[in-house]
């Protein structure tokens, strides 16, 4: 009798240890990610963070600044999001980004934004959110900002797609190529367009913004592999706390925030390959610009970026230091 109760004791142990281990290693796959991802946007929409899996001490940056759940877009948004979405579940990463747009109302005034954002997911909870919301969005840029290109969110066909691992490492080769000014860093494809904050600034027609707010320029009828071996982004600094953050191979996006800074210390720059154009004036004050970057990766080569960013005080810290 004795030692059969003790047998009953061990193996109850046991199988609470067991339940409590699986409890622990709760996975979401790529449709519960999007579908996490989905419902966190629509409780921002609603104002009530209840309406997620917020772990316990959830870390929450907004615009490099941390927050409280309730605060931020939390307590501004008040719509969204629109047809305008695009989502990077990682079910290896336990994470998931997107850029979409929304809307929120300040001062009882309601206006478009743009907003950048990722959830670091373990055991089912949220235990990170950061936002990169831009909160004045140009009214020249809501004509690209209806709904994604086709491109963007079609699946890439199988002989096409790339292992996760070689998207992250893609994604991750985009800033080195951008700091160093060189385009043969990162592999762009010839077609290879990028938009930001809504505006197209590569593969343009006609010379348009190539730098969002500095106005036409014939940079930005170059691609993106072109654009950097002019020195034309010489004015970055650098490129800090930059972080893959998710890849999915199915439709071949992935995601990675940063943070640009930008002493304008120097204000001209030598330019190449541009005929015409010796230089390059950059009259800008030191500004920073955290940012968000989703790449479109199919046959090993970049083919779309669709980034979102704001401007902010030169040397401000990330949020998550």
């Amino acid at each position: 009798m004795h030692w059969t109760r003790r047998l009953l004791v061990v193996l109850g142990a046991a199988v609470l240890a067991l339940s409590s281990a699986q409890a622990s290693q709760t996975q979401l796959d790529r449709a519960g990610l999007i579908r996490l991802a989905d419902n966190y946007l629509a409780a921002l929409a609603a104002n009530d963070p209840s309406r997620v899996p917020l772990a316990p001490d959830v870390k929450f940056v907004e615009n490099i600044t941390r927050m409280k759940p309730g605060e931020g877009l939390w307590r501004s948004a008040s719509g969204g999001p629109t047809e305008f979405k695009i989502l990077v579940p990682d079910p290896v990463a336990q994470a998931v980004g997107f850029i979409v747009m929304m809307e929120e109302t300040v001062d009882g005034k309601k206006r478009p934004i743009q907003v950048g954002g990722r959830l670091q997911v373990v055991d089912g909870r949220i235990t990170e959110a950061e936002h990169v919301v831009v909160h004045s969005v140009r009214e020249t840029s809501l004509k690209n900002l209806q709904k994604p290109r086709a491109a963007l969110l079609a699946d890439v066909p199988e002989p096409y797609r790339d292992a996760r691992a070689r998207l992250m490492e893609i994604g991750r080769r985009y800033y080195d190529a951008l700091d160093l000014n060189n385009g043969r860093l990162a592999p762009f494809a010839d077609d290879c367009v990028r938009f930001e904050n809504g505006i197209q600034t590569s593969r343009n027609q006609i010379p348009a913004d190539a730098i969002p707010g500095s106005g036409p320029s014939p940079f930005g009828t170059l691609g993106c592999e072109a654009q950097l071996d002019t020195q034309m982004f010489a004015y970055i600094d650098t490129i800090d706390n930059v972080r893959m953050i998710a890849a999915d191979e199915q439709t071949g996006l992935a995601i990675g925030f940063s943070h640009f800074r930008h002493s304008m210390r120097q204000k001209e720059f030598r330019t190449f390959g541009v005929p015409g154009r010796e230089t390059n004036v950059m009259n800008f004050e030191p500004f920073d610009l955290p940012a968000v970057h989703i790449y479109k990766i199919w046959g090993g080569q970049i083919h779309e970026v669709e980034a979102v960013g704001f401007t902010t005080a030169y040397m401000s810290p990330t949020g998550w230091e």
